[in-house]
């Protein structure tokens, strides 16, 4: 892939990151409405990325499932329903693999549960490199100086049971993104894009019995994560300058099946949505003003109303609003507590980024220490191949408890 792509990519970010109309030719509005490529765009998209391993090989699911050490990217109210005292994991993926060979995205995690058993602390660094990008100038006889773009989040959490069966966390992140490394940019001096979040989350977990002393777990979670302002790339910006965060609200439900001391089966399905305003769409030219006919509201305005407006200022309607909303499904099967499959699907609409991909995963422990795998297959069709096939995680984790650790079954793996 030619590194004059990445130049425009980083271009893109950092100064026209949303995009203010599509121009479709023809008058008819009904056929631009809801059958066009509209996609959400954000300032620093790698915040929606899924992280970790286990996730990623169930559909990036992540709000409702038993908890792990990596819950503080879905739902950081999961950490005080731990079963051991403290922990800390760390993932590593090569990114978009069949585009370019040196991108990657890297997850450092760890919690510690209170001795009250009712509360935790957790934090998280999420890295994500572009790998090494010329730049060049408009000079033929420049070659270019090479730099390597990041992006990096920093957050702590603190959650507490309210009660035995419900929790709640909330999270701040402080968020760093250098794409053009002060480079000077269309007439624009450049510079990194800041920004602070806050992310907010509750979470159910009640056991009961079930027939022939088998035991089940209800689950459900709900999260609002990366709620903070606008960041922009460029000194001095104008309103059109500032990009909205990746605010997403995350709805999940889960059932975790412990059929008997060794086995357990989980089964959970999510919603997720971008609580980002939608861009207008041009749906072509006025016969008799000759003037552009635009559809939908304008973008430009703060965090708060951009968050409420999300959920009705489609330029398609109800039709495109249930097009934003994203979904998946997905399993886990743990025999005793050591083997782990995973399988899941994820599913966004083709006009809104049209990724859509069946996941596998597999995950190991052996005392305090655990690996897990991912693999994604994309189902989506896309123009020459797809630049998510191949992805792979890999995460190893380290659980310890403060007494000395005894043999558990499959049901007390993730609590």
């Amino acid at each position: 892939m030619q590194r004059k792509f990445w130049i425009l990519l980083a271009v893109l970010f950092a100064l026209q990151p949303c995009l203010k109309a599509q121009i479709i030719g023809g008058d008819d509005i009904e056929r631009v409405l809801g059958r066009t490529p509209n996609a959400i765009s954000t300032a620093v998209p790698f915040l929606s990325l899924s992280p970790d391993a286990r996730s990623a090989g169930m559909g990036d699911i992540g709000v409702a499932t038993t908890v792990d050490l990596n819950s503080q990217h879905y739902n950081a109210a999961k950490y005080p329903y731990m079963k051991d005292d403290f922990g800390f994991s760390l993932t590593y993926s090569p990114w978009l693999i069949n585009l370019v060979p040196d991108m990657s995205l890297a997850y450092l995690t760890g919690a510690y549960k209170f001795k009250d058993d009712r509360s935790a602390i957790a934090f998280s660094l999420l890295y994500f490199s572009m790998g090494t990008v010329r730049f060049t100038s408009e000079n033929p006889n420049d070659p270019g100086t090479d730099y390597k773009p990041n992006e990096f989040s920093f957050d702590v959490s603190y959650s507490r049971k309210l009660i035995d069966v419900l929790s709640i966390a909330v999270t701040g992140r402080f968020i760093y993104s250098n794409l053009t490394l002060g480079q000077y940019v269309q007439n624009m001096d450049t510079r990194a894009g800041l920004a602070g979040a806050a992310d907010i989350g509750l979470y159910y977990n009640q056991d009961f019995g079930l027939k022939h002393a088998q035991t089940g777990t209800l689950m459900a979670g709900l999260s609002i994560t990366n709620i903070g302002n606008k960041l922009s790339y460029v000194n001095n910006p104008t309103e059109e300058d500032k990009n909205f965060l990746p605010t997403t609200l995350r709805l999940g439900i889960g059932f975790n099946w412990h059929l008997d001391d060794y086995n357990s089966i989980g089964f959970y399905g999510e919603v997720s949505k971008l609580l980002v305003p939608t861009s207008p769409l041009s749906a072509g030219i006025d016969s008799v003003t000759g003037d552009q006919i635009i559809i939908g509201n304008p973008v430009d305005v703060n965090v708060m109303q951009g968050i409420f407006r999300s959920f009705g200022d489609a330029p398609g309607g109800f039709k495109e609003e249930m097009q934003e909303i994203m979904w998946s499904l997905g399993a886990e099967w743990w025999w005793r507590d050591l083997l782990a499959i995973r399988a899941g699907y994820f599913h966004e609409s083709k006009w809104k980024g049209n990724r859509q991909y069946f996941t596998l995963g597999v995950g190991l422990r052996y005392k305090m220490i655990g690996l897990d795998f991912s693999y994604l297959i994309p189902t989506s069709q896309i123009s020459g191949s797809n630049p998510l096939k191949n992805t792979l995680r890999i995460a190893v984790n380290f659980n310890f408890n403060r007494k000395h650790n005894n043999h558990v079954t499959s049901r007390e793996v993730y609590r």
